[in-house]
């Protein structure tokens, strides 16, 4: 059977342009010649904001105790639960040693990155689950600086409960600047801060521009596009928990794809007909993102079976993956290409969004066909060593010399023939190059 599309996308999602790239180089250039004056004359053009932007002990203090008690044991409790979770993950990660042949030994030496730079978005939305997700997983990982870098909102500053969540969460600094202008801060090393290693965290198409400017002079979690997610249903599923899903994603943002993958024509009809109210019902500013995301980006596809539509979700590769139909470890064990997979209508993505512990800085556009989501692997660099006796040497020495030679590189080769020389010096070898 060919894929039936009940609602077919009239848009594809994309992330980068030529003008926002022009954009954001211009600003970064600027900023690394001109340093902080530059910086701070960025806050006040696009932050509108004059304060302070290292945040002291003492506006952490007051910004504290501006959040709600209520709130500020919800985000204790994601934060145990992220914090868990990524310590899980580290009990992953096993240092190596391996004797190869006898007289030499070969390593592997797990070490986190010295400074982490999380961004946190805070503009259209407050991302107090970003703070959390980024900060936490740093953290865990053993980063020794953690700089935290959020817009301020206009003359005012962070919102409070990020100011709140980054620092329960660890951050050694917290950085009142949004945008390029707090990427380029964190990478460039600005206000006297240690010059970023690594840059995490979620933000618009300029933050996500900037990131992609600046990799490999910096390592980053992942090139990051909008948002998606995407439903796999069978005839068990909820038609009104499905719609309410796709819309809760959808209210991401404009240009946020959500698709409904199934076999069962009448949950698809159902569904297509309950949405539009849900996404009437929001706030304003919700429901004109979501609207304008269902509008153009959402798709509603009829396959023909759980296989077709196992198939279509690896194909399509989200960044979300719910499953809401039966046998769900025949699921679990079928699919392939996610950021992060929500199985039965009991859990759903705005929980591993917010509180559940997994990570929500996942892979977009496609990308989890090769990558997974933000953990604390991403702030470890794996490294190898190796160390060898003299009788050891002798044999990786022998044929590191032909294989050079074979190669054309005779410096490379002398290095295995004067250890061979002071090693054996009673020895011959054949060490020249033979086809």
């Amino acid at each position: 059977m060919v894929q039936q599309y009940l609602k077919k996308a009239l848009k594809t999602a994309q992330t980068d342009n030529d003008d926002v790239r022009a954009t954001v180089q211009d600003i970064l250039d600027d900023i690394e010649s001109r340093g902080d004056t530059a910086a701070r004359e960025y806050a006040a053009k696009f932050d509108r904001y004059h304060g302070n932007l290292i945040l002291s002990e003492a506006e952490i203090t007051a910004a504290s105790a501006l959040v709600p008690e209520k709130l500020k044991q919800d985000i204790q409790f994601a934060h145990d639960n992220v914090r868990r979770f990524a310590e899980a993950q580290m009990t992953t990660m096993q240092d190596v040693e391996i004797e190869v042949i006898s007289g030499l030994v070969a390593g592997q030496k797990s070490i986190p990155v010295r400074t982490a730079g999380c961004y946190i978005p805070g503009g259209r939305y407050s991302h107090i689950a970003s703070a959390i997700m980024t900060v936490t997983t740093a953290k865990v990982a053993g980063c020794a600086n953690i700089i935290a870098a959020s817009p301020p909102r206009p003359d005012v500053g962070i919102a409070p409960a990020i100011i709140y969540a980054a620092h329960i969460c660890g951050a050694d600094t917290i950085l009142a600047l949004g945008g390029v202008q707090g990427v380029a801060a964190m990478a460039f090393g600005l206000f006297g801060l240690p010059k970023a290693d690594i840059l995490v965290g979620p933000g618009n198409q300029f933050v996500a521009e900037a990131k992609r400017i600046l990799f490999g002079r910096v390592g980053i979690d992942m090139f990051a596009g909008p948002t998606d997610s995407l439903i796999l249903a069978d005839h068990t599923a909820d038609a009104n928990i499905v719609a309410a899903d796709l819309v809760g994603q959808a209210e991401h943002g404009y240009n946020s794809p959500v698709w409904l993958v199934t076999d069962n024509i009448a949950l698809a009809e159902k569904v297509l007909e309950i949405v539009p109210a849900l996404i009437a019902d929001l706030p304003e500013l919700n429901r004109n993102n979501a609207e304008a995301a269902w509008r153009d980006y959402a798709e509603v596809i009829v396959c023909a079976d759980r296989e077709e539509m196992a198939a279509t979700a690896d194909n399509y590769a989200p960044e979300h993956l719910t499953v809401q139909a039966e046998d769900l470890n025949w699921w679990q064990a079928r699919l392939q290409c996610y950021g992060s997979l929500f199985l039965g209508e009991e859990t759903t993505v705005a929980f591993g969004d917010k509180a559940s512990g997994t990570n929500h800085v996942l892979p977009t556009s496609g990308a989890a066909k090769y990558t997974g989501g933000l953990s604390v692997h991403k702030y470890m660099k794996i490294v190898t060593w190796q160390r060898a006796t003299r009788a050891g040497a002798k044999p990786v020495a022998e044929a590191t010399a032909r294989i050079s030679r074979l190669e054309g590189m005779e410096g490379h080769a002398r290095t295995a023939d004067i250890r061979l020389a002071k090693y054996f010096p009673n020895e011959k070898f054949d060490l020249s190059a033979s086809e």
